[in-house]
């Protein structure tokens, strides 16, 4: 895909898991349906048969990955399920999870969402004591320590592992016996919930998918928390924790699927809430309110209620856009932009309007659709943005992992309004987005290192996302 059409951040994955559902294979193949916003380049599935672990898994969407054969073959009553965007470790099949080991005749399989920032260091020492690793994903590293741990029993060695690791991680894991387990790291990073169907417990990453399937949301796991779900019920365990929280905010912002409710909130709702507070934070005269599908779109509405300025779909939508399989020459460069969104040339021609995104990561985007708007005549272009620049890369699993490839890490407002063509541009303030998610003493329950360059918890200086690859 060119650069003009991925510039929008990527992040670490999503995570299906359900005990002793029949047909659960399938059942997790519409759970990881739900949550495929989280993740494109792999996904897979894995299941307990006849007291071993079975797993199907490829590169690519999940409907390209899954049909009714191969999910027909992934017979079993307990099931993981992981859809990965590659933040540690190359995006290649050995890579794609769930991953699965045979130790002393069991079996386990996990499926990570996150990033662990000591996994070089824990590797290296792996390493200088006899592991052989197969992949290049710090998700390998768990299974290695829990092997190693698992002569003090099961429960103790998920104990004894997790107090080893360092950063974001939500993990799911499936053992050869039918138990599934769910687990979040101290600071609780990355979402994790517990559902409920038909009496069997589920766990995902977001709630949505839980919608999917008709199960009921009964509460998100804790950080710190691990959860046994077996054939005998379900148990929970907490490691200690730290005072303060670390939640993605930015899974509010861009990642989150709006119709999911995270720590606690509806998606939607914060979104809308975002925008309505960037309106009185920076108003603007203007003739409408629109957002780049999807990106925006409901900061957009929230903008629009506060200001008293109408809402529009300035830009249409492609819905039917995959990759392209042709690369565009000099001569075709926008063609990767227009083929995803086409503007309503009649309902933007000599206006002022007001574009809400929720982030600019890079810039070749917005530089490149702005421009196309320009050229239609359209009179003044403002844009909002519904977060505060990114300017610190983050190491907790979202992929922009150096200040290189932050256009705001060396720009200034005044500068950027220059590059990217537009008369005025203005982002919701720190203290505002905090404000707006609702919650009690925000600052000591978010993770807001992109923003402010204040990272909870800290990370090898080494740490990139090829570092496993190195020899």
């Amino acid at each position: 895909m060119s650069a003009t059409m991925d510039d929008k951040p990527r992040e670490a994955c999503g995570l299906f898991g359900i005990q002793g559902y029949p047909e659960a294979a399938k059942l997790c193949y519409f759970g990881l349906y739900a949550l495929q916003h989280r993740g494109q380049e792999s996904a897979g599935i894995a299941v307990t048969k006849d007291k071993d672990i079975i797993s199907h898994k490829g590169m690519g969407l999940v409907h390209d990955i899954f049909d009714m054969a191969s999910l027909d073959q992934l017979q079993g009553e307990s099931v993981i399920g992981h859809v990965r965007y590659s933040t540690t470790g190359s995006s290649v099949l050995v890579n794609a999870q769930p991953f699965v080991v045979r130790h002393r005749k069991k079996s386990y399989a996990v499926a990570h969402n996150g990033n662990l920032v000591n996994a070089f260091t824990l590797k290296n020492e792996l390493e200088e004591s006899g592991s052989i690793f197969q992949t290049t994903m710090d998700s390998e590293v768990f299974l290695h320590l829990f092997v190693r741990n698992i002569k003090f029993g099961f429960e103790q060695a998920l104990v004894e592992t997790v107090s080893k690791l360092k950063g974001a991680f939500s993990f799911v894991m499936l053992t050869s016996r039918g138990e599934v387990v769910g687990i979040k790291d101290p600071h609780g990073f990355r979402p994790l919930c517990l559902g409920k169907l038909n009496g069997q417990y589920v766990l995902a990453s977001e709630s949505c998918a839980l919608d999917l399937i008709q199960a009921d949301l009964v509460r998100e796991l804790d950080p710190g928390e691990i959860v046994i779900i077996s054939a005998d019920g379900i148990k929970s365990i907490r490691i200690p924790t730290e005072e303060n929280r670390a939640f993605c905010i930015f899974e509010f912002i861009y990642f989150a699927r709006p119709d999911s409710t995270i720590f606690g909130q509806n998606v939607y709702q914060m979104r809308k809430a975002h925008g309505r507070c960037l309106a009185r934070e920076a108003p603007v005269d203007a003739q409408l309110v629109m957002p780049f599908p999807d990106s925006g779109t409901y900061a957009a509405l929230g903008y629009s209620e506060a200001s008293g300025i109408p809402f529009e779909m300035g830009m249409i939508r492609n819905h039917y856009v995959g990759r392209t399989f042709i690369e565009p020459t000099q001569s075709m460069r926008d063609f990767g932009v227009r083929i995803k969104l086409n503007p309503v040339k009649e309902l933007l021609k000599n206006k002022d309007i007001i574009i809400v995104e929720d982030s600019i990561i890079r810039g070749t985007t917005v530089k490149t659709r702005v421009k196309a708007l320009r050229e239609l005549g359209i009179n003044r272009v403002h844009m909002r943005v519904s977060g505060p620049p990114h300017r610190y890369p983050c190491h907790y699993g979202i992929d922009f992992s150096t200040r290189g490839e932050l256009i705001a890490a060396d720009h200034s407002v005044a500068e950027l309004e220059e590059i990217l063509g537009l008369d005025t541009l203005r982002y919701l303030s720190l203290e505002g987005l905090l404000e707006s998610t609702g919650i009690e003493n925000p600052e000591k329950n978010f993770c807001r290192a992109c923003f402010d360059g204040c990272y909870p918890v800290e990370f090898d200086a080494f740490l990139t996302k090829d570092c496993l690859e190195r020899r």
